[in-house]
């Protein structure tokens, strides 16, 4: 009897334990575009290459600037990146930390919150909205506030 008793316990253990759920295999995927192609692509490592393998081409950044929104392409920013990178080659890159403190996910659309800092500072919290393709997750907008120093 204790031998049944310890197998169906056994058996009802492993049929609660379940694999990642899918639910966590598509968060998985929306944090490492946010992370590979946002965070490291374009503020801690930062690379074109990397920004144009996970945001779309179609991709806008909105700038609220003394009440007046105006829109930044991918390619717009990108050159305004190699702009400053090219000014200035030797500068010192900051320490870039951050913290996801929210991914909301409906279907094929996502919603990611990221708390950025550069050298211990909270310098930015981004709003990114990305959208599933055939070809994976894809950054197709940003709106930003940036922290008072």
């Amino acid at each position: 009897m204790r031998r049944i008793l310890m197998l169906v316990g056994c058996l009802c253990l492993a049929s609660t334990a379940s694999p990642a759920s899918a639910a966590d295999t598509e968060r998985d995927a929306v944090v490492k575009v946010v992370t590979d192609a946002y965070i490291n692509g374009v503020h801690a490592k930062p690379s074109t290459a990397a920004m144009r393998a996970g945001f779309h081409p179609d991709f806008r950044m909105l700038v609220l600037t003394d009440g007046t929104m105006s829109a930044v392409t991918l390619d717009e920013w990108i050159a305004r990146m190699e702009k400053g990178a090219a000014a200035n080659p030797n500068a010192a890159r900051p320490t870039i930390t951050h913290e996801i403190p929210q991914v909301a996910i409906t279907g094929t659309v996502a919603h990611v919150q990221v708390e950025l800092s550069r050298d211990g500072r909270q310098t930015f919290t981004d709003h990114l909205l990305l959208y599933k393709f055939a070809n994976g997750w894809k950054i197709v907008s940003k709106a930003f506030y940036t922290h008072p120093r």
